[in-house]
């Protein structure tokens, strides 16, 4: 298992973000991440864990530093972890052309397709690589706790993988996400570059193993989602978030609330944040 280097660490709220980079494996490249841990964490007395998944051109700092999650995570004693939202100087042709792929954008899944199947493995990461990695460096964190969360990109990223891996995670929530990407501009860009599928006449099961509409229509046992989408979201607007997806499942456990006037800003995130790790705090510290 490698070892973590310390790059940087900050007192804030109870405790301190300690910025960490690792060899990664899944990535086959050096990873960064943020990791909030709340000054009542021990290795003899261990805090729960939330994973937060930024969205496109994004890093490991933009949730930690402009989220506002911190104050409340301390209060509620959870730790935070903020993975980067993409492999960094993976050297694909064009990953740095646009910005709705490649880096800043790996949609937390793990590439199928030739060109990008070596580095982009987010999900991976996410999921496996970075829980095992924190075990080892016993910082004082209950992996029998665990909970995610994310924004846009991430928000996709935090339902897909909450409803991938029942049992896994104790809830779920998401700002603004992406919540049936088989079939809109983000997603079907994403998923014809990084699977290895086309799009005919219906998304391919490729695509929609990472689809969160499609996900929650088959997941067993009490869902634990909250989500929250801004009523002036441009994004919303441009057909990228389709919130009502989820809603037209009917599935119970999952709350969509529309907020009046808000966009697609972390001023908008920062308003519920509170919320949201309180949300978590009720199954993670049940």
């Amino acid at each position: 298992m490698p070892a973590l280097e310390k790059v940087s660490s900050n007192r804030v709220s109870t405790g301190s973000l300690t910025k960490y980079k690792f060899p990664s494996s899944s990535l086959s490249l050096p990873t960064q991440f943020n990791l909030f841990v709340p000054s009542s964490a021990s290795p003899s007395s261990p805090v729960p864990v939330l994973f937060y998944l930024a969205g496109l051109t994004c890093n490991e700092d933009t949730g930690a530093q402009k989220g506002a999650f911190l104050n409340k995570a301390g209060e509620e004693g959870i730790a935070i972890v903020f993975p980067d939202t993409s492999p960094r100087g993976a050297g694909v042709e064009g990953e740095d052309d646009d910005w709705q792929l490649g880096t800043g954008a790996g949609f937390y899944l793990n590439a199928t397709s030739e060109k990008w199947k070596k580095h982009y493995n987010m999900y991976d990461l996410v999921v496996k690589e970075l829980p095992e990695v924190l075990k080892e460096a016993d910082l004082g964190l209950d992996f029998s706790r665990v909970s995610i969360f994310g924004h846009s990109m991430g928000g996709h990223g935090a339902l897909s993988i909450y409803l991938k891996n029942p049992g896994q995670y104790k809830s779920s929530s998401a700002f603004a996400p992406a919540c049936n990407p088989s079939k809109t501009p983000w997603g079907v860009n994403a998923f014809t570059n990084y699977l290895n599928a086309v799009t005919r006449s219906s998304p391919p099961s490729e695509w929609l193993q990472y689809d969160s509409s499609h996900l929650l229509q088959s997941f067993k046992g009490d869902a634990h989602i909250l989500v929250d989408v801004g009523t002036e979201d441009d994004f919303l607007k441009k057909g990228q978030l389709e919130p009502k997806t989820l809603e037209r499942v009917g599935k119970e456990g999952v709350e969509v609330r529309m907020q009046e006037g808000f966009d697609h800003s972390y001023y908008f995130i920062s308003t519920f944040a509170p919320e949201h790790v309180a949300f978590h705090a009720k199954y993670l510290k049940a």
